[in-house]
């Protein structure tokens, strides 16, 4: 198995969300790796992520977080959008970002759903961590490869400084080379 870059971006603005577009179809899986902070100001934001632009009701999404103390889960059906993790926001200690590594399984698939999983973790004003396991499902009513993927913490969008780097996973011994 190998891993390929296929595009990164790097928040300029506060407020801005990135969006990756034609997306490379010559992969197997994909992989998402962010660095990311919550312009809002609460204590933490939800991640919320689209596919190819949808819309509608075509999302679930599962997770199990703990905080070290507690643990809560959680899970919704049939949603405009899906959840993929939690981040830190601009209520948290100065330059506190979270992290998120985000798989997406046979995303060039058109005869099934698109299955995304989650490993997040932040800290909450250096006095605690957040880690969670997350899982969601895009079932549009015509199954198609995703050639865009639209992430970020909602309507608050990302602090400068976010990044978000995208690979192309193989399942050949290729080397890159």
């Amino acid at each position: 198995m190998s891993m390929f870059p296929i595009a990164s971006i790097t928040i300029t603005s506060n407020g801005t969300n990135p969006t990756f577009t034609s997306i490379p179809q010559n992969f197997k899986h994909l992989q998402l790796r962010c660095y990311l902070r919550a312009a809002g100001a609460t204590s933490y934001q939800y991640v919320y992520f689209r596919l190819n632009g949808d819309t509608g009701n075509n999302y679930t999404y599962h997770y199990l977080n703990g905080n070290g103390t507690s643990a809560v889960s959680s899970a919704s059906t049939n949603q405009g959008y899906g959840l993929i993790g939690y981040c830190a926001s601009n209520n948290n200690t100065t330059n506190v970002f979270s992290t998120e590594i985000i798989d997406i399984l046979d995303y060039t698939s058109t005869n099934k759903n698109k299955t995304l999983k989650a490993l997040s973790g932040m800290d909450i004003n250096a006095s605690g961590s957040n880690t969670g396991l997350w899982s969601a499902l895009w079932f549009p009513s015509t199954i198609a490869a995703i050639t865009q993927i639209d992430i970020g913490p909602d309507s608050y969008g990302c602090l400068a400084g976010s990044r978000f780097d995208l690979y192309g996973i193989t399942t050949s011994n290729a080397t890159g080379a």
